[in-house]
């Protein structure tokens, strides 16, 4: 795939974090919840960096992400807490599930991160498009 301008990158983005959830869905039907909540993870997260770049703000690491979204979005009260604190949860969720040993998740964590996620990348739609 070939990116010929900024604009484009951000549709990709944006795209791939819908692509998550939609991953996180079927998952969720074979009750793969550490699975789920890593796709819900990067669905969040690519609807970060599609907003970072929208805005031209870079980072290079996914912590730098999590900075940043919170400085220029959460802190100036352009989006609200709840989502700040909702891409934090994941983020230390997908760490635990893919990297911590004898953990899994289960249906009562991971089921309500799905509306949760959803509403989340419709904000940062509102903000893309």
């Amino acid at each position: 795939m070939t990116i010929d301008n900024l604009d484009e990158y951000i549709k990709y983005r944006f795209h791939r974090s819908e692509e998550c959830l939609e991953e996180a869905l079927i998952l969720a039907e074979k009750e793969r919840w550490n699975a789920v909540v890593n796709r819900l993870y990067y669905s969040c997260f690519y609807a970060v960096i599609a907003l970072l770049l929208k805005n031209n703000i870079e980072t290079q690491s996914h912590d730098g992400a999590r900075t940043q979204f919170g400085l220029h979005f959460v802190k100036t009260g352009k989006i609200d807490k709840s989502f700040g604190k909702l891409f934090t949860k994941l983020f230390d969720y997908r760490q635990k599930g893919d990297y911590g040993d004898l953990f899994d998740y289960d249906e009562k964590i991971a089921r309500p991160l799905i509306e949760q996620v959803r509403a989340f990348v419709d904000e940062i739609r509102g903000f893309i498009h």
